[in-house]
């Protein structure tokens, strides 16, 4: 009897022990440490107000039952919907883009055929206060517009497009307000002869316009569509958004395979062949309505725009030929243009984080500081040409020297009759009567090195200090500007070495710059030689591209890149650091984690939901649902809310069964539009429904993503943005222990549990501002986790 009695409490003591061992996280605190020595989960401090997108379909009971109840019609009714859509992308965005540039021309135009007539009649201090005050104007509306009614509009967009593609929820920017101003900004800015493009904001303006045609509409002004209400979850729109920054590039420079390559190599994080499809179908609607709306501007129907203003530079069609002896002088004229783009975004880099001092003082300070600049750039371009000397006309040239009004190559500027100021030709000049103007071929004699030089260096340190004003403003026409200046210098200086014309190397340092400070190679290529329209370049371009990239990658990352770190967008990098296979996850858990039951009191949800700003929640399930703790699925915030809402309460702990498809449908966990996120505050719980309990089970998916605690970091990371996730559980792996101690019972009871058990992590890599949060739950013991807000990187 006492060896029984012995037996028994031996037995009762590993069941205590067994009972401990399945209730404590394995991932403890004094077992794993959170790594904050390295790059690796600085966590808890400067929480961002940006959240993640839910680009994981969230398939819970009633996803399910949505799309198992939808008929071939329907189906089919949805595809369509995408084809449509993409459709009207390009058409909308299309029409703005011509009515952008019909814009630009004739503000600009109208300008300087003011200044000009006043300088004709050498009234030379009327013409510099018609040019200077039309360029204040212009700038004072697009800077006040742009900090008053929707400060998301300002810059170019893309690096917030970048980041929205990669699964950044920044709060504005796809806005019918930041649609607004974006247009209208972009219009004046570039009018009012700052250096500045319109490239940049056309890729948001195409962005803007496909999310708000995935969401329905703008609610919030009440320009809704239901028939468009197709696309209710973020990948949806994530799709939609791509086609419309590749519409954007394709609307700028009639480039649509450039901008479809733009898109995959620059913008988007996840890409598959469907998406191809779509995005070159919206791009070929751009490029056909642009064409025959450029035929009607040709016929002399749209005032000053068709006969300078370009869409499409189509300023080097001649037959050209080169041979081995030309490759030396294109790869030096590669590597310069890598050292200059490096050069280039190390200084913008700094002058941003100036302006960010200065923009922080208010919004006044802002406008101020976009009328500094622009009362610089008049003074500049006003006076610079003063400083040329005047050119004798040539004899037999092609258009009429000198030029009188805006555009051509032979500007009079102040010069007497029959001569012309070079340097007024570039300078006096938009941006795309500059570029046509260097990429011109037969101009090998037309231009001064002094006057290319000091073209050079005010485009480049302009764009600089132009770009972060608060005002719509793009980089990519600024920077081929400069880059054209920079390789027509160098055809100067190498001409006497290689047979290729000053505007063959002006379209070449075009490249070199854009590769040096943008680092795209495959895009850039392709939109260069639809730019130039001439596929015989295409060897020299691709050269020129891939040196000019490998020189500057020694200096610094691309600028939109830079540009997203500044502006603390934390994203998520397609590769791993060398230092992440050394890690495993379990090396950078941090805990406790909230987590609910699969039924659950609606008090405990509340006060949840109203201590902590997390996105989504473990569901546990735990006896007599379940023989032991096991995970269910996690459940989304929104869904909560929801449920809380509708006030659906038990008065038991039962499940709920079928009922919950009598009380909800599908469409009550759609994804809802921008801004229209579901907040708790606007519900109200008497204390006998806080005592109530809700079923969880229907609207948990219960089928998330999980890897064991042992995967080294790295491959997490990499399965955390290839499948473009927000949530990844973790499970621990089995402890070893011997069964012999423990009863078969509990050694299966056991091996369950820890089989199903979840333990959380969440992780921030900060060196490139990495967005990853991953969720994790614990059988029993956790009671409060990190926030999924993304954090901001301490380093930036």
């Amino acid at each position: 009897m006492a060896d029984n009695a012995e037996h028994e409490q031996t037995q009762e003591q590993e069941y205590d022990r067994d009972r401990e061992f399945l209730t404590v996280p394995l991932l403890s605190s004094h077992r794993s440490n959170p790594n904050s020595t390295s790059q690796v989960a600085i966590v808890g401090s400067h929480v961002c107000p940006i959240e993640s997108l839910d680009y994981e379909i969230f398939e819970n009971e009633f996803f399910k039952q949505d799309w198992r109840s939808r008929r071939k019609t329907e189906i089919f009714q949805y595809i369509f919907m995408k084809w449509l859509t993409c459709f009207l992308i390009g058409l909308i965005v299309s029409l703005i883009g011509f009515c952008n540039n019909l814009a630009v021309e004739n503000l600009a135009g109208v300008k300087f055929v003011f200044t000009s007539n006043m300088m004709l009649q050498q009234r030379y201090a009327t013409a510099f206060f018609v040019f200077f005050t039309s360029n204040l104007v212009l700038t004072l509306f697009a800077s006040m517009i742009t900090a008053l009614i929707a400060p998301a509009a300002a810059g170019s967009g893309i690096p917030e497009v970048k980041a929205y593609l990669n699964g950044v929820d920044a709060p504005g920017i796809f806005s019918f307000r930041t649609l607004a101003v974006k247009i209208f900004g972009s219009v004046t800015a570039v009018s009012s002869s700052l250096l500045v493009g319109k490239a940049g904001p056309m890729v948001h303006t195409g962005a803007c316009i496909a999310s708000l045609l995935g969401q329905g509409g703008s609610k919030k002004y009440g320009l809704t569509w239901k028939w468009l209400r197709f696309f209710k979850n973020d990948r949806d729109r994530r799709d939609l958004v791509t086609c419309g920054d590749a519409a954007g590039i394709a609307a700028s420079f009639r480039s649509p395979v450039g901008g479809v390559l733009f898109a995959f190599e620059e913008m988007a994080s996840w890409w598959r062949s469907a998406l191809l499809w779509r995005a070159f179908f919206t791009t070929a609607v751009v490029a056909i309505v642009l064409r025959a709306l450029i035929d009607v501007c040709l016929s002399g129907k749209c005032g000053l725009f068709g006969t300078g203003g370009l869409i499409m530079f189509d300023v080097y069609s001649a037959n050209i030929s080169y041979h081995l002896m030309d490759v030396p002088p294109v790869l030096l004229l590669g590597v310069v243009g890598g050292i200059l783009g490096g050069i280039y975004n190390f200084l913008l880099d700094k002058v941003l984080r100036l302006y960010n001092l200065i923009s922080e003082k208010g919004v006044v300070y802002r406008i101020l500081l976009a009328c500094s600049i622009s009362i610089f750039t008049s003074c500049l371009l006003f006076g610079l040409p003063w400083l040329a000397s005047c050119q004798p006309c040539p004899f037999g040239a092609l258009e009429a020297c000198p030029t009188i009004g805006r555009s051509g190559n032979y500007k009079k500027f102040q010069c007497p009759p029959g001569h012309y100021n070079d340097l007024a030709s570039l300078i006096f000049n938009t941006n795309d009567d500059a570029i046509r103007n260097m990429f011109s071929k037969g101009t090998d004699s037309e231009f001064q090195h002094s006057s290319v030089l000091i073209f050079f260096f005010t485009c480049f340190f302009l764009s600089i200090f132009s770009y972060g004003i608060c005002a719509p403003a793009g980089l990519f026409v600024p920077v081929i500007v400069t880059g054209a200046s920079y390789g027509r210098l160098m055809g100067m200086l190498l001409g006497s070495h290689s047979d290729l014309n000053h505007g063959l190397y002006a379209v070449l340092g075009a490249a070199a710059f854009l590769g040096g400070s943008m680092r795209m190679t495959v895009s850039l290529c392709v939109i260069i030689l639809e730019l130039t329209n001439n596929l015989l370049l295409l060897p020299l371009i691709m050269l020129v591209l891939l040196v000019s990239k490998t020189v500057a990658d020694v200096f610094n990352g691309n600028i939109y890149d830079l540009i997203m770190k500044l502006k603390g967008f934390p994203y998520l990098e397609a590769h791993a650091e060398p230092y992440m296979r050394q890690l495993m996850v379990g090396d950078v858990v941090t805990g406790p984690l909230q987590m609910f039951h699969g039924i659950e009191k609606v008090g405990n949800i509340v006060h949840v939901l109203r201590s902590t700003t997390h996105n989504g929640f473990p569901v546990i399930d735990e006896p007599p649902l379940s023989e032991s703790p096991v995970l269910f699925g996690i459940i989304l915030r929104v869904h909560l809310i929801t449920l809380l809402k509708k006030k659906s309460f038990l008065p038991t702990p039962v499940q709920t069964g079928g009922d919950a498809f009598k009380q909800f449908s599908s469409g009550d966990f759609a994804k809802r539009g921008s801004g229209s996120d579901e907040k708790l505050e606007d519900a109200e719980f008497t204390d006998e429904e806080l005592e109530m309990f809700v079923d969880l089970h229907p609207f948990t998916n219960a089928s998330p993503y999980t890897v064991v605690e042992t995967m080294s970091l790295a491959k997490a990371l990499i399965l955390f943005r290839e499948v473009g996730l927000r949530h990844l559980l973790v499970i621990p792996k089995v402890r070893q222990r011997t069964a012999g101690s423990i009863p078969s019972e509990h050694v299966r009871k056991m091996s369950s549990s820890h089989r199903d058990d979840t333990v959380a992590i969440t992780a921030l890599l900060g060196r490139y501002n990495v967005r990853l949060t991953w969720l994790i739950s614990g059988v029993k013991g956790w009671s409060a986790s990190l926030s999924d807000q993304t954090l901001n990187n301490q380093f930036t």
